[in-house]
Parts: structure tokens; sequence; C-alpha cells
């Protein structure tokens, strides 16, 4: 059972992880990034990537190979570790514990944990996630330009979405299991008023079918009659909830009703010295430039904090 000190705990290698990692070695801190499988998180399920600056069009896992490669060329010390606990000393000090034994301590701690949308379990879900399924409009919605695709789900994000898709789309279904919506009525009225959407009620998807070329249809059934019945396709948005991974930190700290962690303007949480950046925090729209710009501040933020503390102890 192993145990190391360092000024600075990065939790999570995906792209706030990686450009986190690359200012703390910039910084010249003593920071380990500590990741439970390969680097680069949500990238590794996207196969292209049109919307990061400098990149017209990049692969999702060379992405992450060429940010990893940037972070560990400026110091990165990334380290395969499955994180189970973070808690925090009343010396201020936290204690990350990984499920190899291993625990590192350190007087910050930047979680990128990110988050998990909820899938739907049916076949062929996994089969074609990049290939037509995906959970992400605003990444993947330029893709399907004058396509006929759907959108499962019935709260804001599958409601707001669907019209968000409508831009690209020639026709977006909206299937939901039941016969209302749980969003908001402003949103709903807007998308009813729109021609290219049709709303499938009381329908859950059974299974995903495609070819080499992608998705090509869904299976369906009605709530209320049980029967079966098939939507092509080639496209299938899912939108049924999304859960952020900060469920490793022990104490509590301030979130929104969905869990998301509430930060101030240099990505710190209520607990001092446990930032957050990308997906885990509140904020309006999840994507890779914002997650690094999260990022970015909470490194910067962190010098800071540690420089300050120092001070402190000093005086």
């Amino acid at each position: 059972m192993s145990r190391s000190a360092h000024d600075l705990i990065i939790i999570g290698a995906g792209p706030a992880g990686l450009c986190a990692g690359m200012y703390a070695g910039r910084g010249m801190l003593d920071a380990v990034v500590l990741e439970r499988g390969v680097p680069g998180g949500e990238l590794l399920n996207t196969d292209l990537i049109e919307d990061y600056p400098g990149f017209a069009s990049v692969k999702g896992h060379e992405l992450a190979r060429l940010m990893a490669e940037h972070a560990q060329k400026f110091g990165a010390d990334i380290r395969q570790e499955n994180v189970e606990t973070v808690a925090r000393r009343e010396d201020g000090i936290f204690e990350v514990a990984c499920s190899s034994g291993a625990t590192y301590e350190a007087p910050t701690v930047i979680l990128t944990a990110g988050g998990t949308p909820t899938k739907l379990g049916v076949p062929g879900e996994l089969e074609y996630a990049g290939q037509g399924v995906s959970y992400c409009a605003v990444c993947d919605g330029a893709f399907f330009k004058g396509q006929t695709i759907a959108v499962v789900g019935g709260g804001d994000a599958a409601v707001e979405e669907a019209a968000y898709l409508t831009r690209y789309a020639e026709k977006v279904y909206v299937i939901h299991r039941r016969e209302e919506f749980r969003a908001s009525k402003l949103l709903q009225d807007r998308l009813f008023a729109n021609p290219k959407i049709e709303v499938i009620w009381n329908k859950v998807v059974t299974e995903m079918t495609g070819g080499p070329g992608g998705l090509q249809g869904l299976g369906l059934k009605d709530t209320v009659t049980g029967a079966t019945s098939t939507l092509p396709v080639t496209g299938c948005f899912v939108f049924v909830g999304f859960k952020p991974n900060t469920g490793l930190v022990t104490q509590h700290f301030a979130h929104d009703p969905a869990g998301y962690m509430i930060t101030d303007d240099r990505m710190m949480t209520s607990i001092p010295g446990l930032f957050a950046a990308g997906d885990v925090r509140v904020q309006l729209t999840r994507q890779v430039t914002t997650a690094v710009g999260d990022a970015t501040t909470a490194a910067i933020a962190v010098e800071k904090f540690l420089t300050e503390r120092k001070a402190a102890a000093v005086a």
C-alpha cells in the first residue's frame, strides 16, 4: 500500500484533465493525473470532431493522443489508477484513495472526472455508437444534414436538442414513452410549431439495427398496447439523462438539483482547494472547448491558491 504527496492531484484524463496536466507542468507544479483507463475520456467515444479550433476534422482518438502527448511534453505525470474516494482532512490535505491500494495526498485537487450519458441499454446501441447513435446534438448534429433521425426522451434536453437538430436533419422524430413531455411549456410550444418534427408518443426503443455503413432503423414497442413496429432512421440521439461523476467526493459540496458542482470564477468548489473542470460542473454547454477552458482557469487558480496557502502558513 503506497502513499505519495504532491502539490496537485488531477482526477480524470479527458480533455479537461489533460489540459490541466499540461498547465500544471508548465507551472512547475508537482502534479499527478489519475485516469482509470486510456487518456482521452469521451473523445475516445467520438468518431469525428469538427468543432475544435485548429482542426477542421479530426478523429476523436487522434485528438486524445495529441492532447496526451502535449501534456506529457510539459511534464504531466499520467498514471492509470481507479479513484475510489476523495476526502479532505482537517489540515486541508486531500487524500485520494485508489482501488490499487495507493493513496495520493495534496492540498489541491482538480476533479475532471466528467459524466456519463444514460444509455437505453438496448441491442445495437453500443455497436452503432458513433455510427449513427449519439448523445450530443451539438457535437454530432452536422453529420446528419438532410437525413431522417430520431431523438429519444421527453425532458428539456431532448425537446431542446430536437429543435436544434432540425437545422441539419430533414426530419426529426421525437420518441417518448409517455403521452406528455416533462419539458417546459415554452420548449414544447417551440417543438410543436416546428414542421420538421414529429412526435411519436407511448413508444420505447427496443433495438437499433443497421449495417456496415451505420444505423438504419429502430425497433419500437408501444407502452400501452405492446404492439411492435420499426422506424427507418440513420441517426438516433439519446437524451434520457446524464450523471456527473461527482460521487467520488465524500464531503458535501454545493451543487445544483442535478448534482453538478457549483464553482466560483476560479473553478473552485465550496470545498477549499477542490476545483472542478469540464462536465462535472454547472455550465450552459459541455464541449471539448469549454472543458479545456475550465481546466486552464483551474490550473492557474491552483498555482495562486498554493502560493496563498504557503504565505498564510509562514505568517
